[in-house]
C-alpha cells in the first residue's frame, strides 16, 4: 500500500467535478502562480496518508457521492507528481465503482498521464495563460509541456478546460482569441470553464511572508465572466459555470451582432 503526500481533505466538495465530490489535495506543486490561492500546498511536506485510509474515509460518505452522481477527485498542488499513489487510489476507488476525476495544471512528464488514464473517468485540466510568455509571467514556466499535455489527455478521456478570468491580465482580447484557438485545436471538443479571478488566498500568502504581486489586480465581477463567455460562444465554445456543469449562458442570451 502506497503513501501519497497531501495536503488537505474537503468531504462535500461542490467545485471540483460533477455531484457532491471527496477532494482529496495532495502536496507538491513546481508552478508558482501569482495568483494561486494555496501557496502552501507548494511543498510536498511530511503528511502522508494511504490508499486504504482514503478509502475508508470516503465510504463512510459514500451516500453523499452517490445519490448526487459525485465521486473522489484529486486536486493539489499538482496530484500528477505522485502518479504512482494516484494510479493506485483512483484504480481502488474504480474497483468500489466511484467516479474519479483528476484536477490538474499539466505541468509533468506525459508519462505521468499515462500512468493513470485506465482509473479516471474525466479530468478538470486548468491552463493559466496561452501566450507562452504571459504563462511565464504568471506561473513561472512557459506552457510547452502543459499544452502537449493538453492534447494527449483530452484524445484519451473527458476533459474540462478552466481558465481564470483575471481583469485586465487573462481576458485582454489577444487572450480570448488565444483560448478559442487552443479549444478549436484540440482532437476533440471540450466545454471551457470560467472561474473569476479572487483574492482568499492573500492572507496566506501574509502569514507565509510571501510577497503578493496582483494586489493592484480587481477581483473578477459576473459581468467579467459573462464577457468572455460571449465570446467564446459565438465560436461555438461550451461554457460552465464553475459551480454547476450547464452552461453559464444560453443561446438566447447572446447578444447578436
Amino acid at each position: 500500500m502506497m503513501q501519497g503526500y497531501y495536503h488537505s481533505i474537503e468531504r462535500f466538495g461542490t467545485v471540483d467535478g460533477i455531484g457532491i465530490r471527496y477532494v482529496l489535495f495532495l502536496s507538491g506543486c513546481q508552478l508558482r502562480c501569482r495568483f494561486c490561492h494555496n501557496p502552501d500546498t507548494w511543498l510536498k511536506g511530511n503528511q502522508t496518508i494511504t490508499t486504504e485510509k482514503v478509502l475508508a474515509d470516503l465510504l463512510r460518505y459514500r451516500h453523499f457521492y452517490d445519490a448526487s452522481h459525485g465521486g473522489i477527485t484529486l486536486s493539489g498542488g499538482e496530484p500528477l507528481l505522485q502518479p504512482q499513489f494516484v494510479a493506485e487510489l483512483l484504480a481502488a476507488c474504480r474497483s468500489h465503482g466511484i467516479h474519479t476525476t483528476i484536477d490538474t495544471a499539466g505541468y509533468y512528464d506525459q508519462d505521468n498521464i499515462t500512468a493513470i488514464l485506465p482509473y479516471t473517468d474525466a479530468a478538470l485540466f486548468s491552463i493559466k495563460a496561452v501566450d507562452p510568455q504571459k504563462h511565464q509571467w504568471l506561473a513561472g514556466f512557459d506552457n510547452q509541456q502543459i499544452i502537449k499535455n493538453l492534447h494527449y489527455m483530452v484524445q484519451h478521456i473527458p476533459v474540462t478546460l478552466r481558465y481564470v478570468v483575471i481583469p485586465g491580465v487573462t481576458n485582454l482580447p489577444e487572450d480570448i482569441e488565444s483560448l478559442t484557438h487552443l479549444v478549436h485545436s484540440l482532437p476533440k471538443p471540450v466545454p471551457v470553464e470560467l472561474l473569476g479571478y479572487h483574492t482568499y488566498g492573500r492572507q496566506k500568502w501574509q502569514a507565509l511572508k510571501m510577497k503578493y504581486t496582483l494586489e493592484d489586480i480587481p477581483e473578477a465581477t459576473p459581468e467579467d465572466l459573462i464577457a468572455v463567455a460571449t465570446i467564446l460562444m459565438k465560436q461555438n465554445i461550451v461554457v460552465l459555470n464553475h459551480s454547476k456543469t450547464t452552461p453559464i449562458l444560453s443561446e438566447s442570451t447572446v447578444p447578436t451582432p
